[in-house]
Protein backbone atom coordinates (compact mmCIF):
# COMPACT_ATOMS: atom_id res chain seq x y z
CA UNK A 1 0.00 0.00 0.00
CA UNK A 2 1.51 3.50 -1.15
CA UNK A 3 2.28 5.68 2.19
CA UNK A 4 1.55 9.09 2.18
CA UNK A 5 3.26 11.64 4.52
CA UNK A 6 1.16 14.98 5.51
CA UNK A 7 2.37 17.49 7.94
CA UNK A 8 -0.07 16.96 11.01
CA UNK A 9 -0.75 21.09 11.47
CA UNK A 10 -1.47 21.52 7.95
CA UNK A 11 -3.92 18.77 8.01
CA UNK A 12 -5.59 19.82 11.09
CA UNK A 13 -5.65 23.50 9.30
CA UNK A 14 -6.91 22.46 5.92
CA UNK A 15 -9.73 19.94 8.33
CA UNK A 16 -10.61 22.82 10.34
CA UNK A 17 -10.13 21.80 13.85
CA UNK A 18 -7.29 19.64 15.81
CA UNK A 19 -7.66 16.06 16.69
CA UNK A 20 -5.75 14.24 19.36
CA UNK A 21 -3.59 11.14 18.06
CA UNK A 22 -5.92 8.65 18.65
CA UNK A 23 -8.95 10.85 17.30
CA UNK A 24 -7.20 10.69 14.17
CA UNK A 25 -6.48 7.09 14.11
CA UNK A 26 -9.84 6.12 14.42
CA UNK A 27 -10.98 8.56 11.84
CA UNK A 28 -8.81 7.09 9.37
CA UNK A 29 -10.15 3.55 10.31
CA UNK A 30 -13.36 4.63 9.92
CA UNK A 31 -12.91 5.64 6.33
CA UNK A 32 -10.86 2.73 5.18
CA UNK A 33 -7.37 4.12 6.07
CA UNK A 34 -4.86 3.49 8.67
CA UNK A 35 -2.12 5.68 10.73
CA UNK A 36 0.99 3.87 9.80
CA UNK A 37 3.74 5.84 11.74
CA UNK A 38 3.57 9.58 13.64
CA UNK A 39 7.37 10.52 13.30
CA UNK A 40 9.19 13.66 11.67
CA UNK A 41 11.68 14.51 9.34
CA UNK A 42 14.44 14.63 11.48
CA UNK A 43 13.35 11.16 13.10
CA UNK A 44 13.27 9.16 9.92
CA UNK A 45 17.14 11.13 9.11
CA UNK A 46 18.28 10.06 12.26
CA UNK A 47 16.97 6.41 11.99
CA UNK A 48 18.25 5.76 8.17
CA UNK A 49 21.58 7.70 8.29
CA UNK A 50 22.06 8.38 11.98
CA UNK A 51 21.80 11.61 13.96
CA UNK A 52 24.35 13.47 12.97
CA UNK A 53 22.44 13.84 9.77
CA UNK A 54 19.67 14.89 10.82
CA UNK A 55 20.80 17.88 12.84
CA UNK A 56 19.35 20.54 10.54
CA UNK A 57 16.20 18.75 9.43
CA UNK A 58 12.72 19.77 10.93
CA UNK A 59 11.18 18.80 13.86
CA UNK A 60 7.73 19.16 12.35
CA UNK A 61 5.43 16.29 13.25
CA UNK A 62 4.59 13.63 10.02
CA UNK A 63 1.46 11.65 9.75
CA UNK A 64 2.29 8.77 7.74
CA UNK A 65 -0.55 7.33 6.35
CA UNK A 66 -0.97 4.44 4.27
CA UNK A 67 -3.46 4.67 1.15
CA UNK A 68 -5.20 1.76 -0.48
CA UNK A 69 -3.59 0.97 -4.00
CA UNK A 70 -6.36 2.03 -5.66
CA UNK A 71 -7.03 5.43 -4.75
CA UNK A 72 -5.31 7.52 -6.24
CA UNK A 73 -7.46 10.81 -5.29
CA UNK A 74 -6.03 9.91 -1.62
CA UNK A 75 -2.64 10.16 -2.54
CA UNK A 76 -1.55 14.04 -1.57
CA UNK A 77 -3.00 16.27 1.39
CA UNK A 78 -5.72 17.90 -0.86
CA UNK A 79 -7.23 14.60 -2.08
CA UNK A 80 -6.99 12.95 1.79
CA UNK A 81 -8.66 16.26 3.27
CA UNK A 82 -11.24 16.71 0.71
CA UNK A 83 -12.24 12.72 1.13
CA UNK A 84 -12.39 13.12 4.48
CA UNK A 85 -14.31 16.63 5.20
CA UNK A 86 -17.39 14.90 2.22
CA UNK A 87 -16.83 11.88 4.89
CA UNK A 88 -17.77 14.00 7.88
CA UNK A 89 -20.48 15.85 5.87
CA UNK A 90 -18.63 19.03 6.11
CA UNK A 91 -18.74 19.62 2.85
CA UNK A 92 -20.16 18.34 -0.96
CA UNK A 93 -18.47 16.73 -3.08
CA UNK A 94 -17.18 19.22 -5.59
CA UNK A 95 -17.94 18.77 -9.29
CA UNK A 96 -15.29 19.09 -11.62
CA UNK A 97 -16.06 21.47 -14.92
CA UNK A 98 -13.44 21.33 -17.91
CA UNK A 99 -13.81 24.37 -19.31
CA UNK A 100 -12.98 26.74 -22.91
CA UNK A 101 -10.28 29.27 -22.27
CA UNK A 102 -11.72 32.79 -21.59
CA UNK A 103 -10.02 34.29 -25.08
CA UNK A 104 -8.43 32.20 -28.21
CA UNK A 105 -8.09 28.61 -28.78
CA UNK A 106 -7.43 25.64 -26.61
CA UNK A 107 -3.67 24.83 -26.43
CA UNK A 108 -3.17 22.05 -28.93
CA UNK A 109 -0.91 19.52 -28.77
CA UNK A 110 -0.09 17.42 -32.22
CA UNK A 111 1.20 13.94 -31.99
CA UNK A 112 3.39 12.93 -34.96
CA UNK A 113 3.72 8.85 -36.41
CA UNK A 114 7.17 8.61 -35.37
CA UNK A 115 6.21 8.56 -31.65
CA UNK A 116 4.60 4.94 -32.34
CA UNK A 117 7.64 3.11 -31.66
CA UNK A 118 7.89 4.60 -28.54
CA UNK A 119 5.25 6.11 -26.37
CA UNK A 120 2.12 6.69 -29.00
CA UNK A 121 -0.20 8.21 -26.62
CA UNK A 122 -0.31 11.52 -24.90
CA UNK A 123 -3.00 13.83 -23.23
CA UNK A 124 -3.10 17.57 -21.97
CA UNK A 125 -4.69 20.16 -19.84
CA UNK A 126 -4.18 23.48 -18.47
CA UNK A 127 -4.64 24.93 -14.94
CA UNK A 128 -5.17 28.20 -15.55
CA UNK A 129 -4.68 31.29 -12.87
CA UNK A 130 -3.41 28.99 -10.35
CA UNK A 131 -1.89 29.99 -6.67
CA UNK A 132 0.86 28.22 -5.39
CA UNK A 133 2.41 28.43 -1.95
CA UNK A 134 5.95 26.80 -0.70
CA UNK A 135 2.90 24.07 0.79
CA UNK A 136 1.15 23.78 -2.49
CA UNK A 137 3.93 23.35 -4.70
CA UNK A 138 6.04 20.81 -2.47
CA UNK A 139 2.22 19.11 -2.61
CA UNK A 140 2.44 19.18 -6.39
CA UNK A 141 5.47 17.60 -7.16
CA UNK A 142 5.05 14.89 -4.51
CA UNK A 143 1.72 13.72 -6.01
CA UNK A 144 3.33 13.73 -9.40
CA UNK A 145 6.44 11.52 -7.64
CA UNK A 146 3.25 8.99 -6.20
CA UNK A 147 1.64 8.82 -8.87
CA UNK A 148 4.99 7.46 -11.20
CA UNK A 149 5.42 5.03 -8.71
CA UNK A 150 1.80 3.63 -8.52
CA UNK A 151 -0.01 3.60 -11.50
CA UNK A 152 2.12 4.87 -13.94
CA UNK A 153 4.36 1.72 -12.63
CA UNK A 154 7.25 3.69 -12.06
CA UNK A 155 6.90 5.80 -15.50
CA UNK A 156 7.29 2.67 -17.85
CA UNK A 157 3.05 3.33 -18.18
CA UNK A 158 2.74 7.20 -17.92
CA UNK A 159 5.26 9.74 -17.68
CA UNK A 160 3.65 13.82 -16.45
CA UNK A 161 5.29 16.48 -17.57
CA UNK A 162 4.62 20.09 -15.98
CA UNK A 163 5.55 23.69 -17.18
CA UNK A 164 5.26 26.91 -16.73
CA UNK A 165 2.65 28.06 -19.94
CA UNK A 166 4.11 31.56 -20.04
CA UNK A 167 7.65 30.27 -20.98
CA UNK A 168 6.75 28.41 -23.53
CA UNK A 169 4.01 29.10 -26.75
CA UNK A 170 1.73 26.55 -29.06
CA UNK A 171 0.59 24.56 -30.31
CA UNK A 172 3.08 21.69 -29.41
CA UNK A 173 4.49 19.20 -31.30
CA UNK A 174 4.65 15.51 -29.58
CA UNK A 175 7.60 14.04 -31.73
CA UNK A 176 10.21 11.31 -31.48
CA UNK A 177 13.79 11.62 -32.49
CA UNK A 178 17.34 9.72 -32.53
CA UNK A 179 19.41 10.68 -29.44
CA UNK A 180 21.78 12.51 -31.12
CA UNK A 181 19.62 15.06 -32.94
CA UNK A 182 17.75 15.87 -29.63
CA UNK A 183 19.87 18.78 -27.79
CA UNK A 184 18.10 21.04 -24.77
CA UNK A 185 19.23 22.11 -21.33
CA UNK A 186 17.52 19.55 -18.26
CA UNK A 187 15.62 20.16 -15.58
CA UNK A 188 18.09 21.98 -12.45
CA UNK A 189 21.49 21.87 -15.41
CA UNK A 190 23.80 25.00 -16.24
CA UNK A 191 24.06 23.89 -19.92
CA UNK A 192 22.44 21.87 -22.72
CA UNK A 193 23.19 18.13 -23.45
CA UNK A 194 22.29 15.69 -26.30
CA UNK A 195 19.99 13.02 -25.33
CA UNK A 196 23.02 10.30 -25.48
CA UNK A 197 24.83 12.47 -23.48
CA UNK A 198 22.13 12.73 -20.55
CA UNK A 199 21.60 9.26 -20.58
CA UNK A 200 25.39 8.43 -19.73
CA UNK A 201 25.00 11.41 -17.24
CA UNK A 202 21.79 10.20 -15.54
CA UNK A 203 23.31 6.61 -15.01
CA UNK A 204 24.79 7.66 -11.84
CA UNK A 205 21.21 9.87 -10.56
CA UNK A 206 19.67 8.07 -7.80
CA UNK A 207 16.79 9.00 -8.99
CA UNK A 208 16.81 9.04 -12.53
CA UNK A 209 18.62 5.95 -13.58
CA UNK A 210 15.74 3.63 -12.57
CA UNK A 211 13.61 5.27 -15.76
CA UNK A 212 17.01 5.03 -18.49
CA UNK A 213 15.96 1.39 -19.40
CA UNK A 214 12.21 2.45 -20.77
CA UNK A 215 13.96 4.22 -24.10
CA UNK A 216 17.65 4.15 -23.86
CA UNK A 217 17.60 0.72 -26.60
CA UNK A 218 14.99 2.56 -28.71
CA UNK A 219 16.32 3.85 -32.11
CA UNK A 220 14.64 7.06 -31.39
CA UNK A 221 13.18 8.66 -28.10
CA UNK A 222 10.05 10.90 -27.34
CA UNK A 223 10.35 14.54 -26.81
CA UNK A 224 8.05 17.47 -27.19
CA UNK A 225 8.73 20.93 -28.63
CA UNK A 226 6.82 24.65 -28.35
CA UNK A 227 6.11 26.11 -31.18
CA UNK A 228 9.69 27.88 -31.09
CA UNK A 229 11.22 24.96 -31.15
CA UNK A 230 12.34 25.04 -27.33
CA UNK A 231 12.23 21.55 -25.79
CA UNK A 232 9.55 20.86 -23.11
CA UNK A 233 10.52 17.35 -21.94
CA UNK A 234 11.87 14.49 -23.07
CA UNK A 235 9.62 11.70 -21.73
CA UNK A 236 10.07 9.78 -19.42
CA UNK A 237 13.39 10.74 -18.06
CA UNK A 238 13.83 14.98 -17.85
CA UNK A 239 11.30 17.95 -18.36
CA UNK A 240 13.52 20.96 -19.79
CA UNK A 241 14.72 23.88 -17.54
CA UNK A 242 13.03 26.18 -19.59
CA UNK A 243 9.58 25.90 -18.83
CA UNK A 244 10.36 24.78 -15.11
CA UNK A 245 7.34 25.86 -12.76
CA UNK A 246 7.92 27.77 -9.34
CA UNK A 247 6.19 29.16 -6.66
CA UNK A 248 5.23 32.22 -9.37
CA UNK A 249 3.99 29.92 -11.73
CA UNK A 250 0.17 31.15 -12.39
CA UNK A 251 -0.48 29.20 -15.55
CA UNK A 252 0.43 24.94 -15.48
CA UNK A 253 0.69 23.32 -18.90
CA UNK A 254 0.16 19.85 -18.23
CA UNK A 255 1.56 16.90 -20.28
CA UNK A 256 1.13 12.97 -19.65
CA UNK A 257 2.44 10.60 -22.32
CA UNK A 258 2.12 6.74 -22.55
CA UNK A 259 1.84 3.26 -23.49
CA UNK A 260 -1.87 3.49 -22.35
CA UNK A 261 -3.40 5.66 -22.97
CA UNK A 262 -6.98 4.54 -20.29
CA UNK A 263 -3.99 4.94 -17.67
CA UNK A 264 -3.29 8.83 -19.06
CA UNK A 265 -6.59 9.33 -18.98
CA UNK A 266 -6.90 8.91 -15.47
CA UNK A 267 -3.34 10.60 -14.10
CA UNK A 268 -4.30 13.88 -15.86
CA UNK A 269 -7.75 13.33 -14.26
CA UNK A 270 -5.85 12.98 -11.13
CA UNK A 271 -3.37 15.90 -11.57
CA UNK A 272 -5.78 18.41 -12.41
CA UNK A 273 -8.67 17.49 -9.92
CA UNK A 274 -6.42 17.68 -6.87
CA UNK A 275 -5.06 20.95 -7.80
CA UNK A 276 -8.10 22.78 -9.42
CA UNK A 277 -9.28 24.30 -6.25
CA UNK A 278 -6.11 26.28 -5.91
CA UNK A 279 -7.65 27.91 -9.65
CA UNK A 280 -9.02 31.54 -9.92
CA UNK A 281 -12.36 29.84 -10.55
CA UNK A 282 -12.12 26.40 -7.94
CA UNK A 283 -12.48 23.06 -9.46
CA UNK A 284 -12.53 24.18 -13.10
CA UNK A 285 -9.89 23.07 -15.74
CA UNK A 286 -9.23 24.42 -19.36
CA UNK A 287 -9.43 22.50 -21.94
CA UNK A 288 -6.79 21.18 -24.43
CA UNK A 289 -6.68 19.59 -27.82
CA UNK A 290 -4.41 16.78 -28.65
CA UNK A 291 -4.17 15.73 -32.15
CA UNK A 292 -3.33 12.10 -33.22
CA UNK A 293 -1.40 11.21 -36.46
CA UNK A 294 -4.63 10.36 -38.41
CA UNK A 295 -5.89 13.49 -37.98
CA UNK A 296 -8.36 12.43 -35.26
CA UNK A 297 -8.65 15.44 -32.46
CA UNK A 298 -9.88 14.86 -28.62
CA UNK A 299 -9.97 16.90 -25.66
CA UNK A 300 -8.60 16.38 -22.31
CA UNK A 301 -9.32 16.09 -19.30
CA UNK A 302 -12.41 13.78 -19.83
CA UNK A 303 -13.44 14.61 -16.38
CA UNK A 304 -16.14 11.79 -17.06
CA UNK A 305 -19.36 11.43 -14.55
CA UNK A 306 -21.36 8.15 -14.79
CA UNK A 307 -23.45 6.54 -13.33
CA UNK A 308 -24.47 3.04 -12.23
CA UNK A 309 -27.41 1.77 -10.88
CA UNK A 310 -27.50 -1.17 -8.09
CA UNK A 311 -30.20 -2.18 -5.21
CA UNK A 312 -30.10 -1.71 -1.53
CA UNK A 313 -31.35 -5.52 -1.47
CA UNK A 314 -27.90 -6.31 -3.28
CA UNK A 315 -25.86 -4.19 -0.64
CA UNK A 316 -27.48 -5.04 1.75
CA UNK A 317 -27.16 -8.87 1.24
CA UNK A 318 -23.52 -8.48 0.50
CA UNK A 319 -22.30 -6.50 3.84
CA UNK A 320 -24.84 -8.38 6.00
CA UNK A 321 -26.84 -5.13 7.14
CA UNK A 322 -30.53 -4.16 6.63
CA UNK A 323 -30.31 -0.34 5.92
CA UNK A 324 -33.01 1.56 3.95
CA UNK A 325 -32.40 2.84 0.71
CA UNK A 326 -32.51 6.64 1.73
CA UNK A 327 -30.11 5.17 4.58
CA UNK A 328 -27.45 3.53 2.06
CA UNK A 329 -27.61 6.36 -0.68
CA UNK A 330 -26.73 9.16 1.90
CA UNK A 331 -23.88 6.79 2.90
CA UNK A 332 -22.64 6.73 -0.38
CA UNK A 333 -23.20 10.38 -0.99
CA UNK A 334 -20.19 10.59 2.01
CA UNK A 335 -17.44 8.29 0.06
CA UNK A 336 -17.64 10.91 -3.04
CA UNK A 337 -20.44 8.91 -4.35
CA UNK A 338 -23.25 10.81 -5.11
CA UNK A 339 -26.13 9.11 -4.97
CA UNK A 340 -30.19 8.82 -5.55
CA UNK A 341 -32.90 6.94 -4.59
CA UNK A 342 -34.76 6.49 -8.21
CA UNK A 343 -38.47 5.50 -6.70
CA UNK A 344 -37.99 2.51 -9.17
CA UNK A 345 -38.36 -0.31 -6.31
CA UNK A 346 -35.51 -0.22 -3.95
CA UNK A 347 -33.03 1.08 -6.67
CA UNK A 348 -30.37 3.80 -6.10
CA UNK A 349 -28.52 5.88 -8.60
CA UNK A 350 -24.87 6.37 -8.11
CA UNK A 351 -22.74 9.16 -9.61
CA UNK A 352 -18.79 8.14 -10.06
CA UNK A 353 -16.85 11.39 -10.31
CA UNK A 354 -13.20 11.39 -12.42
CA UNK A 355 -11.72 10.72 -9.39
CA UNK A 356 -12.64 7.59 -8.74
CA UNK A 357 -11.29 5.18 -11.14
CA UNK A 358 -11.19 2.66 -8.91
CA UNK A 359 -15.18 2.60 -8.95
CA UNK A 360 -15.41 -0.58 -11.64
CA UNK A 361 -18.34 -2.87 -10.24
CA UNK A 362 -21.15 -3.30 -8.06
CA UNK A 363 -19.26 -4.48 -5.56
CA UNK A 364 -16.87 -1.69 -5.54
CA UNK A 365 -19.54 0.64 -4.52
CA UNK A 366 -21.24 -2.10 -1.97
CA UNK A 367 -17.54 -1.81 -0.40
CA UNK A 368 -17.76 1.59 0.11
CA UNK A 369 -21.28 1.66 1.37
CA UNK A 370 -19.74 -1.07 3.95
CA UNK A 371 -16.97 1.05 4.86
CA UNK A 372 -19.63 4.33 5.28
CA UNK A 373 -21.35 2.28 7.49
CA UNK A 374 -18.52 1.03 9.70
CA UNK A 375 -17.26 -2.42 9.92
CA UNK A 376 -17.01 -1.91 13.29
CA UNK A 377 -20.62 -1.56 13.41
CA UNK A 378 -21.69 -4.84 11.41
CA UNK A 379 -23.83 -7.34 13.04
CA UNK A 380 -22.32 -10.40 13.88
CA UNK A 381 -23.48 -13.66 12.34
CA UNK A 382 -23.53 -17.36 12.76
CA UNK A 383 -22.04 -18.82 9.74
CA UNK A 384 -25.05 -20.55 7.85
CA UNK A 385 -22.60 -23.56 6.92
CA UNK A 386 -20.65 -25.71 9.26
CA UNK A 387 -17.27 -27.16 7.99
CA UNK A 388 -14.69 -29.15 10.42
CA UNK A 389 -10.82 -28.75 9.10
CA UNK A 390 -8.21 -31.05 9.05
CA UNK A 391 -5.14 -31.82 7.31
CA UNK A 392 -4.69 -33.08 3.75
CA UNK A 393 -3.12 -36.40 3.98
CA UNK A 394 0.09 -35.71 2.07
CA UNK A 395 0.51 -33.00 4.33
CA UNK A 396 -0.20 -34.96 7.81
CA UNK A 397 2.49 -37.01 6.91
CA UNK A 398 4.83 -34.62 5.55
CA UNK A 399 4.31 -32.98 8.70
CA UNK A 400 5.13 -36.31 10.62
CA UNK A 401 8.24 -37.17 8.80
CA UNK A 402 9.43 -34.15 9.22
CA UNK A 403 9.55 -34.46 12.85
CA UNK A 404 11.21 -38.18 12.50
CA UNK A 405 13.99 -36.75 10.17
CA UNK A 406 15.00 -33.81 12.85
CA UNK A 407 15.24 -36.76 15.45
CA UNK A 408 17.51 -38.28 13.33
CA UNK A 409 19.79 -35.51 13.33
CA UNK A 410 18.98 -33.48 10.14
CA UNK A 411 18.61 -29.97 9.66
CA UNK A 412 15.66 -29.05 7.38
CA UNK A 413 15.86 -26.69 4.29
CA UNK A 414 13.46 -24.82 2.53
CA UNK A 415 14.91 -23.58 -1.07
CA UNK A 416 13.10 -21.75 -3.59
CA UNK A 417 10.36 -23.23 -6.34
CA UNK A 418 11.94 -21.87 -9.14
CA UNK A 419 15.41 -21.99 -10.51
CA UNK A 420 17.96 -21.98 -13.12
CA UNK A 421 17.90 -24.22 -16.78
CA UNK A 422 21.36 -25.52 -15.68
CA UNK A 423 20.59 -26.60 -12.16
CA UNK A 424 18.14 -28.99 -13.29
CA UNK A 425 19.98 -29.84 -16.12
CA UNK A 426 23.61 -28.99 -17.13
CA UNK A 427 24.85 -29.65 -13.55
CA UNK A 428 23.02 -32.52 -12.92
CA UNK A 429 24.44 -34.40 -16.50
CA UNK A 430 21.11 -33.79 -18.06
CA UNK A 431 19.22 -32.25 -21.31
CA UNK A 432 16.68 -29.75 -20.26
CA UNK A 433 14.28 -31.39 -23.06
CA UNK A 434 14.29 -34.48 -20.61
CA UNK A 435 13.61 -32.75 -17.16
CA UNK A 436 9.72 -31.81 -18.22
CA UNK A 437 10.47 -28.76 -16.59
CA UNK A 438 7.32 -25.96 -16.79
CA UNK A 439 9.13 -22.64 -17.76
CA UNK A 440 8.68 -19.22 -16.83
CA UNK A 441 7.48 -16.79 -19.79
CA UNK A 442 9.31 -14.08 -18.95
CA UNK A 443 12.00 -14.63 -16.41
CA UNK A 444 13.05 -11.49 -14.39
CA UNK A 445 16.62 -12.66 -13.41
CA UNK A 446 18.33 -16.23 -14.96
CA UNK A 447 18.28 -17.89 -11.30
CA UNK A 448 14.17 -18.14 -11.78
CA UNK A 449 13.21 -19.55 -15.69
CA UNK A 450 11.76 -22.85 -14.61
CA UNK A 451 10.15 -24.70 -12.08
CA UNK A 452 12.26 -27.14 -9.89
CA UNK A 453 11.72 -31.01 -11.28
CA UNK A 454 13.96 -32.19 -8.07
CA UNK A 455 15.28 -31.17 -4.82
CA UNK A 456 18.63 -32.10 -5.26
CA UNK A 457 19.77 -28.57 -6.90
CA UNK A 458 18.35 -26.54 -4.02
CA UNK A 459 19.99 -28.22 -1.45
CA UNK A 460 23.50 -28.58 -3.23
CA UNK A 461 23.42 -24.58 -3.21
CA UNK A 462 22.42 -24.49 0.02
CA UNK A 463 25.57 -26.79 0.98
CA UNK A 464 27.83 -24.25 -1.12
CA UNK A 465 26.40 -21.47 0.49
CA UNK A 466 27.17 -23.25 4.02
CA UNK A 467 31.08 -24.35 2.94
CA UNK A 468 32.51 -22.41 6.23
CA UNK A 469 30.04 -24.04 8.38
CA UNK A 470 31.40 -27.10 10.60
CA UNK A 471 31.26 -30.56 9.07
CA UNK A 472 29.48 -32.48 8.87
CA UNK A 473 26.18 -30.94 7.16
CA UNK A 474 23.53 -33.27 7.51
CA UNK A 475 20.13 -31.35 5.23
CA UNK A 476 16.71 -32.73 4.23
CA UNK A 477 13.73 -30.83 2.75
CA UNK A 478 10.06 -32.22 1.55
CA UNK A 479 8.65 -29.81 -0.78
CA UNK A 480 6.67 -30.19 -4.01
CA UNK A 481 8.05 -30.54 -7.36
CA UNK A 482 6.40 -29.31 -10.62
CA UNK A 483 6.16 -31.96 -13.77
CA UNK A 484 4.42 -31.01 -17.16
CA UNK A 485 1.22 -33.24 -17.30
CA UNK A 486 -0.96 -33.13 -20.35
CA UNK A 487 -3.77 -35.16 -18.59
CA UNK A 488 -4.38 -31.88 -16.02
CA UNK A 489 -5.93 -29.17 -16.94
CA UNK A 490 -3.38 -26.81 -16.57
CA UNK A 491 -0.59 -28.82 -18.32
CA UNK A 492 1.34 -29.08 -15.03
CA UNK A 493 1.00 -31.11 -11.59
CA UNK A 494 2.64 -31.08 -8.27
CA UNK A 495 4.57 -34.02 -6.87
CA UNK A 496 5.55 -34.29 -3.06
CA UNK A 497 9.52 -35.47 -3.01
CA UNK A 498 11.76 -35.75 -0.38
CA UNK A 499 15.60 -35.13 -0.28
CA UNK A 500 18.97 -35.62 1.92
CA UNK A 501 21.96 -34.88 1.71
CA UNK A 502 25.57 -35.51 3.52
CA UNK A 503 28.31 -33.69 3.32
CA UNK A 504 31.54 -34.98 5.29
CA UNK A 505 34.72 -35.16 4.60
CA UNK A 506 34.43 -38.99 3.34
CA UNK A 507 31.45 -40.04 1.75
CA UNK A 508 29.07 -41.79 4.91
CA UNK A 509 27.39 -43.71 2.39
CA UNK A 510 25.96 -45.99 5.24
CA UNK A 511 24.25 -42.30 7.02
CA UNK A 512 22.09 -41.34 4.15
CA UNK A 513 21.30 -45.34 3.74
CA UNK A 514 20.54 -45.20 7.50
CA UNK A 515 17.78 -42.77 6.90
CA UNK A 516 16.70 -44.45 3.78
CA UNK A 517 15.84 -47.52 5.93
CA UNK A 518 14.95 -45.45 8.57
CA UNK A 519 12.02 -43.60 6.84
CA UNK A 520 10.95 -46.81 5.07
CA UNK A 521 10.46 -48.23 7.96
CA UNK A 522 8.38 -45.16 9.43
CA UNK A 523 6.48 -46.04 5.74
CA UNK A 524 6.11 -49.10 6.40
CA UNK A 525 7.59 -50.06 3.39
CA UNK A 526 9.61 -53.48 3.11
CA UNK A 527 12.70 -53.79 1.91
CA UNK A 528 12.19 -56.36 -0.78
CA UNK A 529 12.91 -56.66 -4.73
CA UNK A 530 9.50 -56.02 -6.58
CA UNK A 531 7.09 -55.69 -3.50
CA UNK A 532 9.28 -53.46 -1.56
CA UNK A 533 12.22 -51.13 -1.82
CA UNK A 534 15.93 -51.67 -2.54
CA UNK A 535 18.73 -49.98 -3.68
CA UNK A 536 21.23 -50.77 -6.41
CA UNK A 537 23.90 -48.80 -8.45
CA UNK A 538 23.96 -46.26 -10.62
CA UNK A 539 26.02 -43.56 -12.93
Amino acid sequence: MPTVGVKRDLLFTALGRTYTDEEFDELCFEYGLELDEITSEKEIISREQGGSKASGASDVILYKIDVPANRYDLLCLEGLVRGLQVFMNKMEAPRYRRVRPVSGEPQRLVITKETAAVRPHAVAAVLRNITFTQERYDSFIELQDKLHQNVCRKRSLVAIGTHDLDTISGPFTYTAKPPGEISFKPLNQTKEYTATQLMSLYKTDSHLKHFLHIIEDKPVYPVIYDSNGVVLSMPPIINGDHSKISLETKNVFIECTATDVTKAKIVLDMMVTMFSEYCAQPFTVEEAEVVYPDGKTCKYPELAYRKEKLSSEFINRKVGINESTETLARLLTKMCLRSEVTGAGDEIEVEIPPTRSDVIHACDIMEDAAMAFGFNNIPYTTPLTYTVAHQLPVNKLTELLRQELAAAGFTEALTFALCSKEDIADKLGKKISETRAVHIANPKTAEFQVARTTLLPGLLKTVAANRKMPLPLKLFEISDVVLKDETKDVGARNSRRFCAVYYNKSPGFEVIHGLLDRTMQLLEEKSARGDGYHIQAAE
